[in-house]
């Protein structure tokens, strides 16, 4: 069965979104392809990216560090960016931290996303048939970031949550969106894996072919101790009928929970179906 393929946003020449060029294509370049490319603003972007629930705070030299950018330039943009509220500084630390603007954005991005209000009972069943989370993600650059996700009553799960960040090349979510890419999208987004993975690439390059081919022959695709040794999962993507970007569903969980045959005979059957049936509750909008 082939499966349809289609572009996930507006995109310049190289194939990808403008806000994506600081990390794969470097400022010089994209000025040159992109002449409507605000620099400074996606400069002050990269700021805000750089904290994460594992560096919720940081300083000037640790954000010069994280992004390349100068030292001086670091010192402008924190100080315009805490004047706006999209920071906040520690005199005590000497660092800053995300403030609650950073946050009002976050959520108003989450409640103009209307799947997530068709697809979160459909989840929930779902994970509690399994007994393992299941969880909507979008692309970010290489990684995927959940943005609903349903946990099981099961005692054992992941701890993962909406915000939660995977890679692209190995987790069932990230190669269900990498399966959805037309060709010349997914293979430039394969090179700089392959610079990002170095000496592992083969090895994860053969997991994604083998996901790609899943995902003709069976619409889904699996990561069967790929992201972690004790963790399987199976992807698929969903394309909204707004034509807004990709998304993907997945569900996951440790390995003697979701051994291969129940991925491939029960669940993934499954969540292809809860992606129709998101499909045509969101067509009857």
């Amino acid at each position: 069965m082939t499966r349809p393929s289609v572009s996930y946003a507006p995109t310049n020449d190289t194939g990808i979104t403008s806000m994506e060029s600081l990390e794969l294509l470097g400022d010089g370049d994209e000025e040159v392809k992109d002449r409507q490319f605000v620099t400074a603003l996606a400069r002050g972007l990269e700021i805000l990216r750089a904290f994460t629930p594992q560096r919720p705070m940081l300083g000037n030299q640790e954000l010069a560090a994280s992004t390349g950018l100068p030292k001086p330039t670091i010192s402008r943009l924190t100080h315009t960016l805490t004047r706006l509220g999209y920071l906040t500084y520690s005199e005590r630390l000497g660092k800053y931290q995300l403030g609650t603007r950073v946050l009002a954005l976050g959520f108003a991005a989450l409640s103009n996303m209307g799947v997530r209000d068709v697809a979160r009972p459909l989840m929930q069943e779902l994970a509690d048939y399994a007994n393992v989370p299941v969880s909507l993600g979008s692309r970010d650059r290489l990684n995927v970031v959940y943005v609903e996700h349903c946990r099981s009553t099961a005692a054992v799960t992941l701890r993962l949550d909406i915000g939660s960040r995977l890679p692209l090349a190995t987790t069932a979510m990230g190669r269900a969106l990498l399966a959805a890419l037309p060709e010349p999208e997914r293979n430039y987004f394969m090179e700089h894996m392959a610079k990002r993975e170095g000496d592992n690439w083969p090895r994860i390059r053969a997991g994604i072919e083998q996901a790609l081919s899943d995902y003709q022959t069976y619409g889904f695709t699996l990561s069967v101790g790929d992201w972690d040794r004790d963790v399987n999962a199976v992807g698929v993507p969903f394309i909204p009928p707004d034509g807004s970007g990709i998304l993907a569903f997945n569900c996951g969980g440790p390995s003697f929970l979701m051994p291969r045959q129940r991925l491939l005979l029960d669940l993934g059957p499954r969540l292809v179906n809860l992606v129709r049936n998101v499909e045509a509750a969101l067509m009857r909008r």
